[in-house]
């Protein structure tokens, strides 16, 4: 258990390592060097927005040598106004002098058609006009997370972060079938278990974050908080977008009641103690798929640090596109070890005969990471919860915390017998 102190010790220090070495920047602007044939360096002032305006402010800009990095949503139209509206805003970098350049900083043509124009990926500003045979390379003191967002399957796009909740309920069925031919359960439960589960979490994750952080959708766009869709500017699919733990936890918790009661019949203290073990190796996966996407990000950070990460395709809503904290990694690398705590208390010990105890233990490690991680986070929406300096993520966390705490308590008063089976 020290060990577990410990790192909740280490995070409270990065928090206030935090509030010392932040970054403070209006511009919005990064230094970079631009590296030519290994002989020849430009240093660079990077930029990178989704905001329409402030990109389109920034082509006239006086700041000598401007590297544009061009955010997916910047060169992709979903509509003919749309459209319209890229090529006016490239039109107006082409009449400050900018040079359009593809990912491997080579010149590209300038022809604004929507085919050329999703190879445009920098623009760059600078007295060095870059050459076809010129080789680039750019350096930062910073790391740059620029990935593409999914595989492309001919017209479709499969995206990494629906690709991390498959192999979470994929690596998630496995676990839970494995600890049932543990527990000596029949298998005909697990199919029941994994389909409550899968509605409890999407559900509950969507309905959550609409309620916490987006209420106005359920007048402005009611038909988005259950389908992936909206009907804002024209029906269009646009995914679940905006998913909340929170929630996801609450639906869990009374699927898995119903569950238990009316499917497995055991106490539903037994399914939630290996419930957490699925949840902890699942969140992780969730977390990695927001790395993807560029969202739940940390706030500015230090570009000197080790862990400042610039993503250039991050959402407006968080603000100037500079250096930031992976708080996605900070979660996703708790989740793992708490996966392998409850997985060693589990296997090695006779805590899961005394129900309640590991799901306790869950709830109190699960949501002290989301706590103290949140001190490094952009607010997701709107702080609809504040208290005490603490933000919406933060509040909520407590009484799960709290719930916890009781729950390990009174798990005393439910132990079984070690031969006990289903």
């Amino acid at each position: 258990m020290n060990h577990i102190f410990l790192r909740f010790y280490l995070i409270i220090f990065v928090g206030f390592f935090q509030l010392v070495s932040s970054q403070s920047s209006s511009s919005g602007l990064s230094d970079g060097v631009l590296k030519i044939n290994n002989s020849e360096n430009v240093n660079v002032k990077i930029f990178a927005s989704q905001r329409g305006d402030s990109l389109s402010n920034a082509a006239s800009r006086n700041v000598q040598n401007l590297l544009v990095i061009l955010n997916e949503d910047n060169v992709t139209a979903e509509s003919t106004d749309q459209l319209g509206s890229i090529q006016n805003l490239l039109i107006k970098y082409k009449a400050f002098n900018f040079q359009f350049l593809d990912k491997d900083f080579k010149p590209v043509d300038s022809n604004l058609d929507q085919k050329n124009i999703e190879n445009f990926k920098y623009l760059l500003k600078s007295k060095r006009f870059l050459k076809p045979t010129d080789n680039v390379e750019l350096e930062t003191s910073f790391k740059i997370w620029d990935p593409i967002k999914g595989i492309k399957l001919g017209p479709f796009m499969l995206h990494f972060y629906s690709l991390m909740f498959i192999f979470a309920f994929g690596l998630g069925y496995f676990i839970m079938a494995k600890i049932f031919k543990i527990d000596g359960v029949d298998e005909k439960y697990l199919e029941p278990f994994f389909t409550w589960t899968l509605v409890g979490t999407i559900l509950g994750a969507r309905l959550g974050h609409v309620i916490f952080y987006q209420p106005e959708l359920f007048k402005e766009d009611f038909l988005s908080v259950f389908l992936p869709i909206s009907t804002r500017g024209g029906l269009h699919f646009t995914g679940f977008s905006g998913l909340a733990s929170h929630g996801a936890a609450i639906m869990v918790i009374a699927t898995t009641l119903y569950y238990s009661l009316k499917i497995i019949k055991k106490n539903p203290l037994w399914v939630y103690d290996r419930i957490g073990i699925v949840v902890a190796s699942g969140g992780a996966f969730v977390r990695m798929g927001n790395f993807f996407n560029s969202e739940i990000l940390g706030k500015p950070i230090d570009p000197s640090s080790p862990f400042a990460l610039l993503f250039p395709q991050q959402s407006s809503e968080y603000g100037v596109t500079i250096p930031r904290y992976p708080t996605q990694l900070f979660e996703a690398f708790g989740y793992v070890c708490l996966f392998f705590l409850l997985w060693f208390l589990y296997k090695k010990t006779n805590k899961k005969y005394q129900q309640g105890w590991l799901f306790g233990l869950f709830f109190i490690i699960l949501w002290a990471i989301r706590f103290f991680v949140e001190f490094l986070k952009e607010p997701q929406g709107d702080e609809i919860i504040q208290f005490a300096g603490l933000n919406t993520g933060q509040i909520l966390s407590i009484p799960f915390m709290i719930a916890g705490a009781v729950i390990m308590i009174i798990s005393k008063k439910y132990k079984l017998p070690k031969e006990e089976t289903i």
